[in-house]
């Protein structure tokens, strides 16, 4: 559920499968590396 979640995000960049792929990645206890690196260079951008 969270590798499906974070790429609906990706692609589409909504907002509710962010929300979602965090809660999977809470409920596991760990988050994404790729997350990270994704928001860090669209804040970079910015």
């Amino acid at each position: 559920m969270r590798d499906f979640s974070w790429k609906v995000f990706a692609m589409t960049g909504d907002v509710e499968s962010y929300l979602l792929y965090t809660e999977a990645c809470n409920s596991l206890g760990q988050e994404s590396d790729n997350a990270r690196e994704v928001i860090e260079d669209e804040e970079a951008e910015g």
